[in-house]
């Protein structure tokens, strides 16, 4: 059974702490900034210096307000790496990038787990230094990648885009802390960033859309799309998730799930059915951080893709989620396909994509160490292991004697889609129980229930 100390421990407190009100604050502020930053600080306006040193001064100064002297932390890792981009072998840069950040990340997370309270998700200066370590070693890995004399991956479908040439302090400076993503993100490809900063971000998308203009003055006359109509629907969103938020979530606390009371009355279908919405409940706050941040970028106008199908401007290239892909997922890896989207694609690239053997197994653990030190998140990936093998195996196996007729295909989707909820409520629970007992309370009770219900079938 979980004690009462160790149910207090992990109780999120209700109301929000000072670290998150001035992280609201500061991505409003940054909202107000980014409008101002294309409209008045825009290529034709002015220089690519200045617009990179104001995005580092104002991330920079995000950065001080939220967290004060833990802000030293990312500083310190950001300046480092620069040593080692600029002094390193071109053939190693990558590696020598990946287990400074990732060992600076992971002293830091233990060091959070220390100083504050153990076993509560709070909102503190790991956050950004999580999104710094993506973007350090992303950009070393591309840079390895374009300029490398030998390399080792000669084909690496993962990399979406190259670097030739190692940056500049102010390039380097602003790429990894511009007011833009400093605080939630999302990692982005290092020249995609230096063509937005330079001017170059939509012009070079609308060329590959046929018959928008001819030749390369033509571009620069084309009016670029406005950014308006996306902001304004991610910032709807935000808002239905914020109002989510507020009326369901805290009406369904994750800790309520390993209550000792509730555990040992409840009828098992009734504990089932409240981990079921209690894990969907939990989402909208990670919806409305990401969201946010997608729109801010979009709000300065970074993150264009290109026109779609019908001919409308997509800003979704930097989008972390697809939240109709994640609620309607039939598969344990569709769910992760859609879920932290430019994390998996890091993931995809730094490790999965190099792997020489063991892709999935590796890319699990690294995820769960890039998250931190915290044994639920342990618990989480690599039960996610297993199960995704498992998923693939059924998926490559059965699924194609459902396609015949739409009907058949229709049941099939929704028998999948339950399985893959049920899968997720099992195996995420324990990154947001977050400690060993309440993780081993549930994981136990939860298993011992699922037997006893397959013998009382039987």
């Amino acid at each position: 059974m979980v004690d009462k100390p160790s149910l207090c421990m992990i109780t999120q407190c209700p109301s929000l702490s000072p670290i998150q009100v001035n992280f609201m604050a500061c991505q409003l502020f940054a909202l107000a900034a980014a409008f101002w930053f294309r409209l008045y600080l825009s290529p034709r306006h002015a220089s690519p210096l200045f617009r990179h040193a104001v995005a580092t001064l104002l991330g920079t100064a995000f950065l001080i307000f939220c967290f004060g002297w833990y802000s030293m932390h990312i500083l310190t890792v950001v300046f480092a790496s620069y040593v080692i981009i600029i002094k390193a072998d071109i053939n190693n840069v990558h590696r020598y990038c990946m287990v400074m950040a990732m060992g600076y990340l992971t002293v830091c997370q233990v060091n959070r787990v220390i100083v504050f309270n153990y076993g509560i998700l709070s909102t503190d200066f790991s956050g950004p230094l999580m999104i710094i370590t993506q973007k350090i070693t992303t950009l070393a890995f591309q840079l390895h990648d374009g300029k490398a004399e030998e390399r080792i991956y000669p084909l690496i479908p993962g990399v979406y885009s190259l670097c030739s040439k190692r940056p500049s302090l102010i390039e380097y400076l602003s790429y990894n802390l511009n007011f833009l993503s400093i605080l939630v993100g999302p990692c982005s490809n290092y020249t995609d960033y230096i063509d937005f900063i330079e001017g170059r971000h939509i012009s070079r998308r609308l060329r590959h859309h046929s018959g928008t203009c001819n030749g390369q003055n033509g571009y620069d006359m084309t009016p670029e799309p406005s950014p308006l109509n996306a902001v304004c629907r991610k910032l709807l969103i935000c808002c239905g998730c914020m109002l989510f938020f507020l009326i369901v979530t805290r009406s369904l606390p994750i800790i309520y799930n390993v209550d000792p009371h509730f555990v040992a009355n409840a009828p098992f279908l009734t504990r089932l059915t409240y981990a079921f919405f209690s894990i969907q409940a939990a989402r909208p706050k990670f919806y409305f951080a990401w969201t946010l941040a997608d729109a801010v970028n979009n709000a300065a106008g970074y993150g264009f893709l290109g026109m779609d199908e019908n001919g409308k401007p997509s800003w979704d290239l930097i989008c972390n989620l697809n939240i109709l892909g994640i609620e309607t997922a039939t598969s344990f890896k569709t769910f992760i396909d859609n879920w932290n989207i430019q994390t998996g694609i890091w993931l995809k690239t730094v490790c999965y994509d190099r792997a020489p053997r063991h892709r999935l197994p590796l890319t699990f653990v690294l995820s769960a160490l890039w998250h931190g030190v915290y044994p639920g998140y342990y618990f989480t990936f690599l039960t996610a292991i297993p199960i995704t093998m498992a998923a693939r195996a059924m998926r490559k196996s059965i699924r194609h004697f459902f396609l015949g007729s739409r009907g058949v295909k229709l049941g099939y989707d929704i028998i999948t889609w339950a399985a893959t909820q049920l899968a997720i409520c099992y195996t995420v629970m324990p990154f947001l129980l977050l400690a060993v007992e309440p993780t081993l309370f549930y994981l136990i009770w939860t298993f011992s229930s699922l037997i006893q219900l397959v013998l009382i079938s039987f």
